[in-house]
């Protein structure tokens, strides 16, 4: 693309920068129409698993009740707490919602269709997704309410719990792979299972770390089952209860990018990304952002069933679950998965 502009006359430090603008909006954009067309979504798979019709009013199907949402919420008074703290009560929700579209600058569409093809892009996205605790904490706390700093320290406890087990979970991905660029990691998944099947779901050393990192990505985004910081009977609404308009909105654009992302982290590290579910020549006619958009939805599809049917644990149960539970066996599987690549590939 900075080619591109160059062709046009412009310099290259223009073009780069008109360029990069230009990708960032191409990401951002059509992100922001997903996020509202997912939350209509998860309404209608909710509604359906309930036996309920869901939205249905709002426009053709009830296609715009996302929109005619965002719409009341923007037009309503933004009220701020007298005895909050007012610039970080402000600011936590832009932390939240800017962190979140952050991590999408290294996910690849395609073979090569990424905005920073970095040789580091499993990191970033780790550190990345790791700063979103801090507007969940800040908000918690600004609000200066004891129901959302009860909400936003759960919120750290849980996010903490869970980023440790899955940062062992991509030790695995990275030792397999032998890279942490995700173009990489998705082209060492073809073919992987057999020469058929494109995907380390396949190996039965990486099934148990895909299960592991599924549940984690739930944790990890707040979702149910593991929803104790938005638990309603316990703390009304959880570390957003004093916000109102855009900046609730905010948190709510922010929570459903980060699953977006989740999803597209499973089908990306586990499911071969842009590459077709065989390796079979056919299959590679289908554009590949196509096929990852279909694994992205599916990955949704299983986060709202669990939604709709789990019900919620206890946090000493979620607190076990990521400590007792996933801790030790990730730290199992990183010596198994290291120990079978030094027999088989390296020959030791």
């Amino acid at each position: 693309m900075t080619s591109y502009f160059q062709s046009l006359g412009l310099t290259y430090e223009w073009s780069w920068f008109i360029a990069t603008i230009a990708g960032i909006l191409l990401i951002a954009l059509p992100l922001m129409l997903a996020v509202a067309m997912i939350i209509y979504v998860d309404r209608k798979i909710w509604a359906a698993m309930a036996l309920r019709k869901g939205p249905n009013v709002v426009g053709p199907f009830g296609l715009l009740q996302s929109f005619a949402d965002g719409l009341k919420v923007f037009l309503q008074e933004t009220i701020i707490p007298s005895a909050s703290n007012k610039g970080l009560f402000l600011i936590a929700p832009i932390i939240t919602f800017t962190v979140a579209l952050m991590a999408w600058a290294v996910i690849p569409f395609n073979s090569g269709a990424v905005l920073a093809d970095i040789n580091v892009g499993l990191l970033y996205i780790l550190a990345v997704s790791s700063l979103g605790v801090y507007g969940v904490v800040i908000s918690g706390w600004a609000s200066n309410s004891k129901y959302p700093f009860f909400s936003a320290m759960r919120a750290a406890a849980q996010m903490i719990s869970y980023e440790v087990s899955i940062g062992f979970i991509l030790i695995c991905v990275v030792l397999w792979s032998g890279t942490f660029n995700l173009n990489g990691i998705v082209e060492a998944q073809q073919g992987h299972g057999l020469g058929i099947v494109n995907g380390y779901f396949f190996n039965l050393l990486l099934f148990p770390m895909w299960v592991m990192f599924l549940i984690s990505s739930l944790a990890e985004t707040a979702r149910a089952p593991f929803d104790l910081t938005e638990a309603e009977s316990e703390l009304v609404a959880g570390y957003q209860t004093e916000y109102s308009s855009m900046a609730f909105a905010l948190f709510w654009l922010g929570e459903y990018a980060n699953v977006l992302l989740m999803c597209t982290l499973n089908a990306v590290l586990f499911f071969g990304g842009w590459l077709p579910p065989l390796d079979i020549p056919v299959l590679y006619l289908i554009p590949g952002w196509l096929w990852l958009f279909a694994k992205i939805f599916f990955f949704f599809f299983v986060f709202s069933w669990v939604k709709a049917t789990v019900p919620r644990y206890r946090y000493d149960q979620l607190m076990r679950l990521g400590w007792k539970i996933f801790l030790p066996m990730s730290l199992l599987f990183v010596v198994l998965v290291s120990g079978w690549l030094m027999v088989t590939r390296y020959g030791a």
